[in-house]
């Protein structure tokens, strides 16, 4: 008797539910963000500065966090994963608490993905997400040579992919980077290392922003 061991086909869709908590994470990140390269509430900054800052964060944080979540779900599906994101509130509250006092804890949430699937599969779905976050640094890279506001999105977005990087590939709780060390010892050497190398190289020469 044979095994009927096909996956479902892929399939990218997006519920109600998980678009709202897409859109709420989005925005409270971002908030985060601004409040931790911006301090209004030290009286560092102006409120011009701080509004403007949430604007940039706004623009940057939302590639770096969406394409990030949307590279873990695309894996995910394509294992024949059903998979969704969902917000963790009480994270996005520690977001914001923590940048407060001049750290952030970028755990907006995850996405939860169910059916059969092996370790080496689960680690590729965890490490999709940080090494989209590497290339978007690259990509973000090059903006920094012009001038004025397009030269800031630049920075800001090198700058916010390598923390999202780095940051979700410590081997702790929920993050990425438990299941990646699951999976793969090297795998995740070299992508920890990668992250956090290239973050404060760049923080020393270019500064937060």
């Amino acid at each position: 008797m044979s095994v009927d061991t096909h996956r479902p086909d892929p399939e990218l869709s997006f519920s109600q539910k998980e678009l709202f908590d897409l859109a709420v994470a989005w925005i409270v990140l971002s908030v985060a963000f601004a409040l931790l390269l911006a301090p209004i509430h030290r009286a560092d900054v102006g409120i011009g500065i701080f509004v403007t800052m949430i604007g940039l964060s706004f623009v940057t944080v939302g590639v770096a966090f969406l394409l990030h979540e949307l590279a873990h779900k695309v894996v995910a599906i394509e294992y024949g994963q059903l998979a969704e994101f969902r917000a963790d509130y009480q994270m996005l509250f520690l977001a914001v608490m923590s940048a407060l006092v001049g750290f952030l804890f970028a755990a907006p949430g995850a996405v939860y993905h169910r059916g059969r699937i092996t370790v080496a599969e689960n680690g590729h779905v965890a490490i999709a997400g940080p090494i989209t976050n590497l290339l978007l640094a690259l990509l973000f890279f090059p903006l920094m040579l012009f001038p004025g506001l397009i030269g800031t999105i630049g920075h800001l977005g090198v700058l916010i992919n390598l923390f999202l990087a780095a940051f979700n590939m410590i081997p702790f709780g929920p993050l990425d980077g438990k299941t990646v060390l699951e999976w793969s010892k090297p795998a995740f050497a070299l992508t920890f290392g990668v992250s956090v190398i290239t973050l404060v190289g760049f923080i020393l020469i270019f500064g937060f922003w």
